[in-house]
């Protein structure tokens, strides 16, 4: 196993962090990884805030739901979706941005954060950092925009905490690969896997050393998605002026 895979076997999320800056040509080399990843036609359709100010990261952490680790960690990175630059360079053009009539423009541009922030993550633990991605920035997004100066054409997607590792709660179980991994056309017998993978989540969380509980993963998946977990989405995306508004 080489080292690249193995740092990337080894992933968890980090909510402690030490009391120690990042270095800065790090978080550069992080950055720069990111610039280096896949997307689409090579529009870049993603922008990345950083944010270091501790009051600042203390506002932000009340946004995302009083998320303590915000605070703690030394960088807080914001990833968004971004249409702003291709909107400035149709002004350029003397063309309109009519792509933002159309749902596929926002699942390019959030494709788009996907690759941009897991690049982000393989690079930071490469240097031994830690992190955890924070769908929280979502939950009062409009209060993200406003606090940011987000211009139209640009949604806050996710958050990422980047710092030195404090408390390590471990790596959590996976779904069985052959839940996720399918050659040739999908495998629709799935619930066999998923009782099987229930056992050893069950397991993971009884027997973990922080935040021990009982529940499995069908139960917590079905909980979360069995109605809207935040509100103001679609009022987000129409007032940035992204489709699906």
């Amino acid at each position: 196993m080489n080292e690249v895979i193995e740092s990337l076997q080894a992933h968890r999320s980090f909510r402690s962090y030490q009391d120690k800056a990042v270095d800065e040509e790090q978080l550069n080399e992080i950055i720069q990884s990111v610039q280096a990843s896949p997307n689409w036609i090579n529009g870049q359709q993603y922008s990345i805030i950083a944010v270091k100010d501790e009051k600042r990261k203390k506002k932000l952490a009340e946004l995302c739901g009083n998320q303590k680790h915000i605070e703690e960690a030394p960088v807080f990175l914001i990833f968004c979706a971004d249409f702003y630059r291709t909107y400035v360079a149709s002004e350029m053009e003397g063309k309109t941005l009519e792509t933002l009539n159309d749902i596929d423009s926002l699942i390019v541009s959030v494709t788009d954060v996907g690759i941009a922030l897991g690049t982000a993550v393989a690079a930071a633990e490469s240097f031994g950092l830690g992190t955890v991605a924070i769908g929280g920035i979502r939950k009062q997004a409009l209060d993200v925009i406003d606090m940011l100066d987000l211009p139209e054409y640009v949604i806050p997607v996710s958050g990422l905490c980047i710092g030195h590792p404090g408390r390590d709660d471990g790596q959590k179980p996976r779904l069985p690969k052959e839940a996720v991994y399918h050659e040739e056309r999908y495998n629709h017998n799935v619930q066999p896997l998923l009782e099987q993978y229930n056992d050893t989540y069950s397991r993971y969380l009884q027997e973990r050393s922080t935040n021990s509980r009982f529940g499995t993963w069908t139960e917590f998946v079905s909980t979360f998605f069995s109605k809207p977990y935040y509100q103001g989405i679609e009022e987000m995306l129409r007032k940035q002026k992204f489709p699906g508004g």
